[in-house]
């Protein structure tokens, strides 16, 4: 590889080129002004090019030193900027979470930035699986997952009641032919998430019309979020957890056309901490803030 010019060597040319005087470079680098001429005479002498004409009582910089002092400043500005985002990073805590893709998406991501704001010395390191959760061999702080809150080795905080409803575009519900109680989703495009196969099922049996209408019928996406997605577009229907949709009912881009819902008690997301090790402050602070979160109106 080509040799690379002495780094004081550059930190004094450069400062003298953006003062244009050894002087005053030598008084923000804490040397002498013959400390920082000889250094930028090793540098011509390394480069083989005049950087500098020297005159009685000051210095202007030649057509080559120009040039190569574009040159260095924007990589000593890199370098700066590079050195400052890793000792930034290193300073703030990092907490490792998990979540699930829906939840993940449409309702966690778009509030992290006030958690952030509020916390700028912690930073989210936020996944995405359907995997179970082993704290023992994983290295992560915390996991948002659905189930009955009976889960071993781990600390459960309850987090929203997970409410089912069926949820369509305006266009659809327009459309014809037309929906006015559970039994006429027999004649409708039912949207489905492979994640949770049996909500459906669950809200048919719910409103006894499961003997009209197919809970399995429909079409099939891999997640919720996916299945809102298409529901939005104008689909079909999907079967949704109703917190996670509730921004899309109040702008109008769905709407929910049946008043019976299903409160799936106990099933619903619940926060997980590992109960054999301590929790950290980051984990704490992160942990009010999620309850909080769900504890406003």
């Amino acid at each position: 590889m080509d040799p690379l010019p002495p780094l004081n060597a550059l930190r004094a040319f450069e400062a003298a080129a953006r003062h244009l005087s050894i002087t005053v470079a030598a008084d923000e680098l804490h040397v002498t002004p013959g400390a920082v001429s000889r250094q930028i005479r090793m540098l011509e002498d390394l480069l083989r090019v005049q950087l500098l004409h020297r005159g009685h009582r000051q210095i202007t910089l030649t057509r080559q030193g120009e040039d190569y002092y574009r040159a260095v400043t924007k990589a000593i500005d890199s370098l700066r900027e590079a050195t400052v985002r890793l000792t930034r990073r290193s300073r703030r805590k990092q907490l490792k979470v998990r979540a699930y893709t829906t939840f993940a998406m449409r309702w966690l991501i778009p509030r992290l930035s006030s958690f952030h704001t509020a916390n700028p010395g912690i930073e989210v390191l936020l996944t995405a699986s359907l995997d179970e959760v082993d704290f023992r061999k994983e290295d992560i702080d915390g996991a948002i997952r659905l189930g009955d809150g009976k889960w071993s080795g781990v600390n459960t905080y309850r987090l929203v009641p997970n409410v089912l409803v069926p949820v369509c575009s305006p266009a659809v519900l327009a459309g014809r032919p037309k929906v006015r109680k559970p039994a006429d989703l027999q004649h409708q495009t039912l949207l489905h998430s492979i994640a949770r196969p049996d909500d459906w099922g669950h809200w048919l049996e719910a409103t006894r019309a499961d003997g009209q209408v197919d809970a399995r019928s429909g079409m099939t996406y891999q997640s919720s979020a996916m299945a809102y997605a298409a529901a939005i577009e104008g689909q079909g229907f999907a079967i949704a957890q109703r917190f996670l949709v509730e921004a899309d009912l109040a702008s109008g881009k769905l709407v929910a056309p049946f008043k019976q819902t299903v409160d799936m008690g106990d099933f619903t997301y619940y926060l997980l901490t590992p109960s054999d090790r301590k929790e950290s402050a980051s984990m704490t602070t992160f942990r009010q803030w999620l309850l909080a979160q769900f504890a406003e109106p």
